[in-house]
Parts: C-alpha cells; structure tokens; sequence
C-alpha cells in the first residue's frame, strides 16, 4: 500500500440491504456499482450483513470484474473474503474481526479501515494498525437498526486533531450537508442512500461539491 494513504472525497458504498427481493440480484448490485462508477466514483465499499458466504464472494468477484482498472473496492467486516475476492482492503467494525487480526488476514499491502464511534475509539484506533478511520453517525442514519450517537459535525472536528490519519465522515450524509464534514476536517464522506435514486447523477454532484 502505497504511503501515506490517500482517500477519494467520495468514499461510495454499495449496500445490499437496500435492494429488496427479488431485486437482490448480483447483477442488479454490480449494475449498481457500474453507475456509480461512471458517475466518478474510485472507491466502493462492498457491504452485505445478512448474505451467505457464497453469495457474498459472487457479489463481490463480480463486482471486482466489472468496473475496470483503476477502482478501490473495500470488502466490509470480512477480511477473508477481501482476499478470496482480491479486493484492496477491508473495513471492521467495533463488533468485527480485531483490526490487529484483521492486519493478520490481510498482510501489509492492503487497506485497513476502522469504524468508530467516540472520541476514545478514535484514539484506540489512531494508535492501531488501521490505515483510515471512520467517524460516525455525523448525521442521523437510517442504514443501521440501531444507530450509535450522533456526533454531530463538532464531534468531527474533535476526532480530526485527535488523529493525522484519514478520516471517514460517516452517517446520514448527503448532497445537502456533505461539504459542511469536509470543512469541519473529514478527508472523505461516506454516502449509502443519498446515491440510490440516481447513483450516476447524484455521484457527479457530489464530486462537485467535494472539490
């Protein structure tokens, strides 16, 4: 991996929990992937809390084949499929594989990223082998059951003089408050439902905003 760790403003995750069944297709996902592709995205996130292992491996090989060179793609919570599937990196939670055992899976050269939802969280990881750390819910988010606390844009600016490492804004952002986590130190924001509508469209607005 190269050094230091340079993360796009727009870090895009592809979350299969919003495609209801039957849309819950792989190909739907990877279509899904394309067209944020092509609306500038160069960083996606794989996320699937409740699939198989199979199913979980076909998305992401498939996704992993279909965009084309020059795309980061981060496996979340699984660092075995990260591997299996050749993706760059992988993304632990609080509740998820050690981000020291995840390092472990994943060897030196791929990306490592840590959730983290309080300012002791954030040092903890400062001082860990994650490569980027997450912050969040800045805003309130209905992608998760049970939410964490928001923090606020404050609680952004707090975790950024408590760590030089990248620093992912993450939680209820959008095209109407993403440039507001930008300002307040985030060096990337996290968007799941703001893309869905029209994940093209709504990708290139936001790479314009983010400049």
């Amino acid at each position: 991996m190269p050094e230091p760790l340079r993360l796009p403003r727009l870090y895009a995750i592809v979350d299969v929990a919003c495609f209801v069944p039957p849309l819950r297709s792989t190909q739907a996902i990877v279509d899904y992937a394309r067209r944020l592709v092509a609306g500038g995205a160069t960083l996606l996130q794989y996320r699937n809390k409740t699939g198989s292992t199979r199913e979980m491996l076909q998305d992401a090989r498939e996704i992993r084949r279909a965009p084309g060179a020059g795309l980061t793609l981060i496996m979340n919570d699984r660092a075995d499929l990260c591997i299996a599937a050749d993706f760059d990196g992988v993304h632990v939670g609080q509740a998820d594989l050690s981000p020291q055992g995840a390092r472990k899976v994943i060897g030196n050269s791929k990306i490592l990223g840590m959730s983290t939802h309080n300012l002791e969280q954030v040092t903890e990881a400062d001082a860990g082998p994650a490569d980027y750390i997450a912050y969040g819910p800045v805003f309130a988010t209905s992608s998760k059951p049970n939410p964490d606390p928001v923090v606020g844009v404050e609680g952004i600016r707090a975790a950024r003089a408590l760590t030089k490492k990248p620093l992912v804004a993450i939680g209820g952002i959008t095209r109407l408050n993403a440039r507001s986590v930008i300002d307040a130190g985030a060096d990337s924001v996290a968007v799941i439902s703001d893309l869905l509508s029209a994940p093209t469209k709504v990708t290139e607005e936001l790479l314009r905003l983010l400049v």
